[in-house]
Order: structure tokens, then C-alpha cells, then sequence
């Protein structure tokens, strides 16, 4: 298995919140929802990402928006539009002083808008994300990336935007798994672009040495790895897989496995209630002490303390 492919593991959409918002000139929304993740494409006209810290973001017919929360953000018709629409989790929609819109905006199963012929309409989805693995996707990802609708590859969001009214058995299924492959698609389209300064687990998939190591560790996390194991598996020295590793990947084969079993034990810490013991031996320590000093170590806690402490948004920092 790939490093992408693990990493978005995470935020696999289930009973995603997948909307279209059609509007007239001059409008905003405050979005407030608070999600991990939020997807954006426009349909019709054109639309601006506007973050409280950062540089605002145009996007035309077709371009794609990926904005990483859960810092709340503005869309509008133009940088300056005051918003008169907050977004809340679920979809919900109120007025700024917090009358609820929701069912008087409702123009479809999941579109809304004060009438269907506006000047623009706004796809977008989102996903809520708790997992630890996929901290490292996210602290990746820039707060707001735009890829041209050039560059986003393949049929899917066609059958995505097709799905949005439709309301039949499975529909829900249908839009998470769509809205899955969309996400997948606009993150490759990204990480190709010279700009998005791709993380070193990505470009190192496609090098010969440093990508059959890192399938080997994301494979096999449990395995007794060492250097000179891991270069025998590669086909290679260890001189040659600590060369090639470290300069693909950005540090030493041993540094990222350390930092990969870490992580994938604060997802099983999160989601379980199995014994600290039991995680440490699937995740590659021989007890819970090994697992607790690793662990404390990169994070700066216990294990049992990480798990006590309330949940927050995922992030590897």
C-alpha cells in the first residue's frame, strides 16, 4: 500500500454532507461547521475562498478548492461581501443573528438558495476527521488549495454534481463514495503541481529505492524492521537505502517507521478501549513500556494521557 493511500484512510466520507448552494450577486457565507476538511467547485459563475488569515482565492467555473479547518472561513461573490449566511454542521443554515434558514432555503434534497435561476451555484462537501494517520495528510495540505479545472482528472465530478438531487435508495452511499474519489483525484491533481511543494512520502513513491521501503513499512508496521532488513528487502546496502531513503523522504527510515507506528497507535488509543499492551504489540513494540517511552517521546505524553484528554481535530505536530 502507497503513503496517500493510508493517509486518506482517515477521511473516508461517511454520510457526507454534500450540498449545492445557488446564488445572486451580491452574496456570502460564513462557514462555521467547523469541519476538518470542506471540497468546493463551482458550477455556475464564480466564487472566492476568503480565510481570516490568509490570501483569498478565486475560483472560476469548474476549479476545485480543498480548504483545511476547522478555522472558520468566508465564500462570497468578492473578497469585500459581507456575509448575511452562516454554515453550520449538518448543513444547517442560519442569518447572522442566528434565525434559522435551513427549511426556508431549501430548493432541493440537498440544494439551497432564495431561487434557481442565481448567477452562481456552489458545490461543496465535507468531512469531519479524527484520525492521527491522516494528521500527516493534513499538515501537508496548505489552508486553501486550488487546482484549475483543467487539471482535475476524470468523470467523477460530473457523476458527483449529477448525484447531488437525486434522492433514491443508497443515494447517500453513492455521494460519499463519489465525493471519496473526487477528494483523491484534486489531491493527485495538487501534489503534481510544482507549487504544492509535495511532502517527501509522496514524491518518494515513484523512486526505486525509497518506494518499495516505504510500501514495505506501510504494509508491515509490526515487523522487526531495521535498516539493514529493510535494505535486504529492498534489494539494496544500507548505506544505499539510508542514502536514497533520507533524501526522497526527508528523514531515516527508522525515524518515519518510529513516527508511522505512533501514529496509527493514537488512532487505535482514540478508537478503542483495548489494552495499551495489545496496541503496542500490533503496532511493533514488544510491551507497553517500549510503546509508552516511543510514544511519549514524539508526543510528549502517555500513551493513557493521550487517550484521557479530550478529542481534537487530527494533526501530527
Amino acid at each position: 500500500m502507497d503513503p496517500l493511500t493510508d493517509l486518506l484512510d482517515g477521511v473516508r466520507a461517511r454520510t457526507a454532507a454534500f450540498c449545492q448552494a445557488v446564488l445572486e450577486p451580491p452574496w456570502g457565507l460564513r462557514i462555521a461547521d467547523g469541519a476538518a476538511l470542506a471540497f468546493a467547485t463551482v458550477l455556475r459563475g464564480h466564487a472566492w475562498v476568503v480565510p481570516d488569515d490568509g490570501e483569498p482565492r478565486r475560483l472560476e467555473v469548474g476549479d476545485v478548492a480543498v480548504v483545511k479547518g476547522p478555522d472558520h472561513y468566508t465564500v462570497a461573490d468578492s473578497p469585500g461581501t459581507v456575509p448575511d449566511i452562516v454554515v453550520h454542521e449538518g448543513n444547517r443554515l442560519t442569518a447572522v443573528d442566528g434565525t434559522d434558514l435551513t427549511a426556508a432555503l431549501r430548493l432541493g434534497p440537498r440544494t439551497s438558495g432564495r431561487t434557481p435561476d442565481g448567477s452562481a451555484i456552489l458545490a461543496s462537501g465535507t468531512y469531519q476527521v479524527t484520525s492521527d494517520v491522516t494528521g500527516k495528510l493534513l499538515d501537508a495540505l496548505p489552508p486553501v488549495l486550488v487546482v484549475p479545472a483543467a487539471e482535475v482528472q476524470g468523470p467523477v465530478m460530473r457523476l458527483l454534481l449529477e448525484e447531488v438531487d437525486r434522492d433514491g435508495p443508497g443515494q447517500q452511499v453513492v455521494l460519499d463514495r463519489l465525493l471519496d474519489i473526487a477528494l483523491v483525484a484534486t489531491l493527485r491533481a495538487w501534489f503534481a503541481r510544482a507549487e504544492a511543494g509535495a511532502p517527501g512520502w509522496y514524491g518518494a513513491f515513484n523512486d526505486p529505492v525509497a518506494g518499495p521501503a516505504l510500501r514495505a513499512l506501510h504494509d508491515d508496521p509490526a515487523h522487526p524492521w531495521t535498516v539493514a532488513s529493510l535494505a535486504a528487502h529492498v534489494g539494496c546496502s544500507r548505506a544505499a537505502l539510508a542514502r536514497r531513503f533520507t533524501a526522497a523522504v526527508g528523514e531515516t527510515p527508522m525515524a518515519y517507521l518510529t513516527a508511522w507506528r505512533i501514529a496509527l497507535a493514537a488512532d487505535l488509543l482514540r478508537s478503542t478501549d483495548r489494552t495499551i499492551e495489545s496496541i503496542a504489540r500490533e503496532v511493533g513494540y514488544s510491551n507497553a513500556f517500549a510503546l509508552s517511552v516511543a510514544f511519549k517521546r514524539l508526543r510528549g505524553l502517555s500513551p493513557k494521557q493521550f487517550r484521557d484528554r479530550p478529542r481534537a481535530v487530527a494533526s501530527t505536530g
